[in-house]
């Protein structure tokens, strides 16, 4: 009797705690259960309907531009030397002021050509009365033809001989070959020049060269007269220049070199500085044009999805010109079409969505 009491309350024991084992995990189950239901109630209500923003297609002015670097340069610019050698005798400039073109900058000693030319020129008066003198007297055939052309063979040998003279002195000044800003001098009064003495720069800066080079693909796209407008550095203005010339080939790097030219009136802006450069190559009326970021690639396609009835729709496009932010449509798009414009990784067939901004 006392073995069947005691193995009787061993099983009632086991029994209780397996049963409470039982009973403590049935609220966790019940719980995960109900979790798990609530996400995938929610995961089906957000898949449900997506909030997405949309544009209108309306017609509009695109321009397709190119924004590349550049830099100003002086309309002419020369390094001035003299074509002789000599003591320089004289500077008639200042330092950064503007010269006139034929003005004289500097000047070299010509005291022996001038002596020269002082004894030619003292010989010409008598060289021209020989010659009047032997014509009068071939006139009464007192002399000769061949004395008569020997006088003025003599006479035009002197002309001659002063000319050279002359350009010789010519040679000994400095004189300005354009209007410029002249910088500064390398020279001084007694220095001994020669023609690879450099004296000092004159640069011309009215107008101004444009320089930039644009990849070949555009090489065919820029032409003369093109507008053209730059940005420099510490200026808020907007400058305009307008293509004037292009370099005849391409360079190593495949680009191409075009110069535009600035009027610069006042000389404000000094050559040297680079340029941002804001290029337009066209301006297309009408256009039908939509955000980069509304195009969806796909096997080798672009598409876009239209706002219909509550849905996303797709639809094949044919895209043009590209800007910073806009893409030209050229087939597929009309006006008033409804694009969207977000989420469109999200978007599928039929997916119904909800406007939270239009344009």
């Amino acid at each position: 009797m006392d073995k069947r009491i005691k193995w009787g309350i061993i099983i009632l024991v086991g029994a209780g705690l397996i049963g409470g084992g039982i009973y403590s995990q049935m609220p966790k189950q019940n719980e995960d259960l109900a979790a798990a239901d609530k996400v995938s109630q929610s995961q089906k209500k957000g898949k449900k309907i997506l909030n997405v923003n949309a544009r209108i297609i309306r017609p509009q002015l695109l321009t397709d531009a190119i924004q590349i670097n550049g830099s100003l340069l002086p309309d002419e610019e020369v390094d001035l030397s003299f074509e002789t050698s000599g003591k320089i005798i004289e500077i008639n400039f200042e330092e950064g002021t503007t010269v006139k073109k034929g003005q004289l900058l500097a000047k070299v000693n010509d005291r022996q050509l001038q002596a020269q030319l002082q004894r030619l020129v003292s010989q010409l008066k008598l060289a021209e009365d020989r010659v009047f003198r032997q014509d009068a007297l071939l006139k009464r055939d007192a002399v000769s033809k061949e004395a008569l052309e020997q006088v003025r063979t003599e006479l035009a040998t002197l002309n001659a001989d002063i000319e050279i003279v002359k350009a010789n002195i010519a040679l000994t000044e400095l004189r300005a070959p354009f209007d410029g800003v002249i910088g500064l001098r390398q020279v001084s009064v007694g220095a001994y020049a020669s023609p690879s003495t450099i004296v000092a720069k004159l640069t011309k800066i009215s107008p101004l060269k444009v320089e930039f080079s644009v990849p070949e693909r555009y090489a065919g796209q820029v032409k003369k007269g093109a507008n053209l407008t730059f940005k420099l550095e510490g200026k808020l203005d907007e400058f305009d220049a307008k293509v004037y010339a292009t370099e005849s080939r391409l360079s190593d790097m495949h680009t191409l070199t075009i110069r535009a030219l600035f009027p610069n009136a006042n000389g404000a802006i000094l050559p040297g500085r680079y340029a941002s450069i804001h290029l337009k190559k066209d301006e297309i009326q009408d256009a039908i044009a939509i955000p980069s970021e509304a195009i969806v690639p796909e096997m080798g396609k672009d598409k876009v999805y239209l706002y219909k009835s509550g849905k996303a729709e797709p639809v094949d496009i044919a895209t043009g010109i590209r800007t910073e932010s806009e893409v030209q449509v050229v087939r597929g798009l009309e006006v008033g079409d409804t694009i969207i414009t977000s989420g469109t990784l999200q978007l599928r067939t039929g997916l119904p969505v909800t406007l939270d901004n239009i344009d």
